[in-house]
């Protein structure tokens, strides 16, 4: 159903900007107003122009005029353009393990709120983005776009602007020089050299090199970064023999087709680099959005740029303003300008050499999730959440060089290896997208071929779909060697999931035996026989069988503890919490549900979020404490509009939250009810599931409380 409450809604997650925005003025004001008139706004014009800043400080000035607040989608780094609708999701913070479509997903969570979303960097998806921004426009009234991009994304009603560059003195003008162009130079010269002053500058000079530049503003801050080697004078005598040298450039007329001033700007650049620099410049750019140093070393070192020359050859890099520097809490990471990327990675397809980067590329983020896989279910899980999270950019573009090879093996290992990633970091449908298209090149009996069915059945049985999980099981018995041990656990899993999703709990408990038995072997611990064991919780409590049930969570959590995993602990505690309210152990449902929320919130996941507050909410209930179940029900719902489908349309869920709404509207009222309920609703979510941890004694005062 979709979520029509007009609560106050997150601000959105514009970035915070590093510098000023000089001049543009007028053409402010004037996207302004054209966001105000037209649903869709494009803003074109060549690359390194501004679009991109001029888009987020306009957005940033509107985004109190819309209480659903504006979003900024990043483009850039996405090739698979069916991923277009994912992209969006996860810049609105929206996650649905669901089995519908994205695009229908995005509809029913922004429908009837009053949203502005930024899409930046549209040129390589012009098609799928009008495609998708016209089912969206269409589906929800209160929404507006800004785009950017080098051409128009031509849907009907859009409304195109043409960002210019900033104007540059006229030739023989007046001293001493001015205007925007030089107001740039100066206030980007000034970040570089502290002690650097406009008036004791060659106005001259200046004004001929912001002429050369044509008022493009990254050709500009490229320049300034170079004053601190070179005067003014020297810097424009350069950039004239340059522009006058431009044919004798291999990259001068290569795609995309950059404006002249640019093309000087960054060319010269790239040659008064050290010839090192330029070399990395060329491989960095086989990497999606940012980076660290490690994969820097793992990917781009070799003879020619030996591996302990590579963070003075970074630190360079960021000097000269070819990478942005990003200090970040897990270490230091670089990005580079999507302008700046393409050309490098035209010099590193003119050096022969970019099919063997994209290579190394993919070999490193498949090591990387190897190690991730194997650390998992582990004391640094939560480690590898956040540094997976990080490099989600990269593990994409990983996996398009992977499935576009001839041998589909590599795209099959590197998608199957990812499974803690589609499940623990809560990208199932984007998983199962890519596990697909790798099962279209290969199917080759295997381990790889066993892991990728584990995991593409895993994420369907957490979606909902009990026959693909049945499916997936008997093909990996099919894939499996003979006493293959860990791929007949996987198949009891898919089994016993999908008993528990039909609600055949004989199925669940034969399924799940084996996991049991063995739960005490020496052995690693799997997913598979986490999920084996909370299977067969669920279906002991759901008949009724309620300290068997207790005993096997028990079992299942000192595993986990063993081993120092903490989301299928979580989980268990979830399933905790529900046995102990069909018991009516009211306070242990409360302590179990609240240590599954706090595991849930650290890692993001809106699900499980969901449903421990759903649970939480359903304990307050059955303490006849109505006004604070009203409150956690609002909140739920909030979470749940994050995800995509309240209770995952699980109607087991949906029936039990139905009736803790009726009983708490009966013995507050509806005015009291309504407004409980608006508090726990209209709550930032941070601030909500503070409430809900808050134990059971505090700010209850009777009853009702």
């Amino acid at each position: 159903m979709a979520i029509t409450m007009a609560g106050k809604w997150q601000a959105g997650n514009l970035p915070a900007e590093l510098t000023s925005l000089i001049g543009r003025r007028g053409e402010l004001d004037q996207v302004r107003r054209a966001c105000r008139r037209s649903r869709l706004v494009t803003l074109t014009g060549v690359g390194g122009v501004g679009k991109s800043r001029l888009a987020l400080r306009a957005a940033a000035d509107l985004r109190p005029e819309f209480s659903g607040g504006a979003w900024l989608v990043e483009l850039s780094p996405l090739v698979d353009d069916s991923l277009l609708p994912h992209a969006i999701a996860k810049a609105l913070r929206l996650t649905d393990q669901t089995t519908r479509p994205m695009a229908e997903v995005l509809a029913e969570h922004l429908y009837d709120r009053e949203v502005l979303l930024v899409l930046d960097a549209c040129e390589h998806l012009a098609g799928p983005c009008s495609g998708t921004v016209t089912t969206l426009l269409d589906a929800v009234p209160g929404l507006r776009v800004l785009a950017t991009g080098r051409r128009p994304l031509a849907i009907p009603g859009e409304l195109v602007l043409l960002v210019d560059p900033l104007p540059v003195p006229p030739e023989g003008a007046a001293r001493p020089a001015s205007g925007d162009a030089v107001a740039l130079l100066a206030e980007r010269a000034t970040d570089t050299i502290p002690e650097f002053d406009l008036a004791g500058q060659d106005q001259e000079a200046i004004g001929r090199l912001c002429r050369r530049l044509e008022g493009i503003p990254l050709a500009i801050e490229l320049a300034a970064a170079r004053l601190r080697d070179l005067p003014v004078a020297h810097l424009a005598d350069r950039l004239d023999d340059r522009f006058a040298s431009l044919g004798d450039d291999p990259i001068a007329l290569a795609d995309p087709p950059w404006h002249p001033g640019l093309r000087t700007a960054i060319g010269w650049s790239h040659e008064l680099c050290e010839p090192a620099e330029r070399l990395l410049w060329a491989r960095l750019s086989v990497f999606a959005g940012d980076f660290d140093s490690e994969a820097v070393r793992e990917v781009c070192a070799d003879e020619a740029l030996p591996e302990a020359h590579i963070g003075l050859l970074l630190d360079a890099l960021a000097d000269e303003s070819i990478l942005t520097w990003l200090p970040t809490g897990a270490g230091e990471r670089y990005r580079m300008l999507d302008t700046l990327r393409e050309y490098g990675a035209s010099w590193l397809r003119y050096l022969g050499e970019e099919e063997r980067f994209k290579q190394r590329h993919r070999e490193h983020y498949l090591s990387l999730a190897t190690r991730g896989a194997a650390g998992w279910l582990g004391p640094g899980q939560i480690s590898w959440y956040d540094r997976m999270i990080g490099e989600h950019d990269n593990l994409r573009a990983a996996l398009e060089v992977a499935l576009a090879g001839k041998d589909g093996l590599p795209a099959l290992e590197l998608a199957g290896t990812l499974f803690f990633f589609w499940h623990g970091c809560g990208y199932a449908k984007e998983g199962r997208h890519y596990l697909q298209r790798a099962f279209a090149l290969d199917t080759r009996p295997g381990q790889a071929l066993v892991q990728a069915l584990w995991a593409d059945g895993h994420l369907a049985a957490t979606q909902g779909d009990s026959d693909a999980a049945e499916v997936r099981a008997a093909q990996i018995a099919l894939a499996a060697t003979t006493g293959d041990a860990y791929a007949l656990s996987c198949v009891r899993a898919l089994r016993a999931m999908a008993g528990v999703i039909r609600g055949d709990l004989i199925q669940a408990m034969a399924e799940s035996e084996p996991a049991y038995q063995s739960r005490w072997e020496e052995e690693p611990l799997t997913v598979a026989k986490l999920v084996g064991l909370h299977c067969r919780a669920h279906a002991l409590t759901a008949d009724g069988r309620i300290e068997e049930a207790v005993a096997v969570l028990e079992d299942a959590r000192t595993l986990c503890e063993q081993c120092g995993e903490q989301s299928m602990r979580s989980y268990g505690d979830f399933l905790r919490g529900q046995a102990e309210l069909s018991a009516g152990r009211l306070d242990l449902a409360v302590t179990y549900g609240q240590a599954a929320l706090r595991t849930r919130r650290r890692l993001h996941d809106s699900f499980g979020m969901g449903l421990t507050v759903d649970l939480l909410a359903l304990a307050a209930g059955a303490a006849g404490r109505a006004h604070r179940a009203a409150r956690l029900l609002g909140l739920a719902q909030r979470i749940w509009s994050t995800h995509g489908q309240a209770q995952a349309g699980v109607p087991a869920l949906v029936a039990a939250r139905r009736t803790c709404e009726e009983q708490a509207r009966d013995l507050l009222g509806d005015n009291a009810y309504e407004a409980a309920y608006r508090t726990g609703f209209d709550s930032d979510i941070d601030a909500g599931i503070t409430y809900a941890l808050e134990p059971e004694g505090e700010g209850l005062h009777n009853g009702l409380g």
